[in-house]
């Protein structure tokens, strides 16, 4: 597996990652079919899996997916110690809908629960603020993150769902690492909102999240006619050209695609083999125009 540099920190992990999401929500799959699918990514060498404190049902539930991931990583029988686990906090999942708590008393606690969920003996790997909340300044949630990486609790800190300016005055609390973002061929927001400009000049990882467009697009994804017949002439299937062309649009972009079959992680992690031309991203990029 190919391997990138997260952000400016000079540790390197997997090109593509595994999103757990799908593993946690009310549409979860069995445990065991979960377990599987993340030993799977860890024997082709997959070394990023990102979770969130809200990847679960309800409250009732909270922290399912870090809980998960931790008991398939104790369960593992390789070496798991070069693997990173980047979650999330500030959304909450009352009667499984998602709304912000950017308090910072609450994100004090959810790192902190975050921190047991994933084992208790180590810094999170990567801490990620889910998602900016307008009845609290960036600088005011973010607090908590910076107290958690002097205490031990977190060892790098990321941003997601956030502008330019928003990751500016982050930057300007705590050292940040990635920006993780919605990027696929139906969301494109990141070309043009200086997003992904701004991550490749200032070397952050970007994060690309519902890269296939998630479960509402996923299908849709063969009726893009251009991806079809790339898919068709490299012999792959169409989603791993749809991540083969997120990477090649900037290289900042560390796709993290979801799955609940290991079937399916086997088929994204493909798109690291994948070279698309200049020409054949420009293919991709007119049929998928708004």
């Amino acid at each position: 597996m190919e391997t990138k540099q997260l952000g400016n920190t000079g540790i390197t992990v997997s090109a593509i990652g595994l999103g757990g999401m799908p593993m946690s929500l009310s549409s979860r799959p069995p445990e065991a079919q979960a377990i599987a699918t993340i030993h799977r990514a860890l024997d082709l060498g997959v070394t990023l899996i990102d979770t969130a404190d809200s990847y679960c049902k309800d409250e009732s539930d909270k922290h399912h997916n870090e809980r998960l991931i931790y008991k398939a990583l104790q369960q593992y029988s390789g070496d798991t110690t070069n693997v990173m686990i980047a979650t999330k906090g500030g959304l909450m999942r009352p009667d499984g809908a998602w709304t912000r708590n950017g308090n910072p008393d609450h994100l004090r606690e959810t790192i902190r629960t975050s921190f047991e969920a994933l084992g208790g003996d180590q810094p999170i790997g990567l801490w990620q603020y889910h998602a900016p909340d307008p009845d609290y300044s960036i600088e005011e949630s973010l607090k908590p993150a910076k107290e958690a990486v002097v205490n031990g609790l977190i060892r790098l800190v990321g941003v997601s769902n956030f502008s330019v300016e928003q990751i500016k005055r982050a930057r300007d609390v705590v050292e940040l690492a990635s920006v993780q973002n919605q990027y696929n061929p139906w969301h494109r927001d990141p070309e043009s909102d200086g997003v992904l400009e701004y991550c490749d000049r200032e070397g952050l990882t970007f994060l690309p999240w519902s890269p296939l467009g998630g479960s509402r697009r996923f299908g849709q994804i063969k009726e893009i006619e251009a991806i079809v017949q790339l898919a068709k002439a490299k012999n792959v299937s169409v989603y791993s050209i749809v991540l083969a062309w997120l990477r090649a649009k900037s290289l900042s972009v560390l796709p993290i695609p979801g799955a609940s079959k290991p079937e399916s992680i086997a088929d994204s992690i493909t798109a690291a083999t994948i070279h698309l031309s200049p020409s054949e991203v420009g293919q991709i990029d007119r049929a998928t125009a708004v």
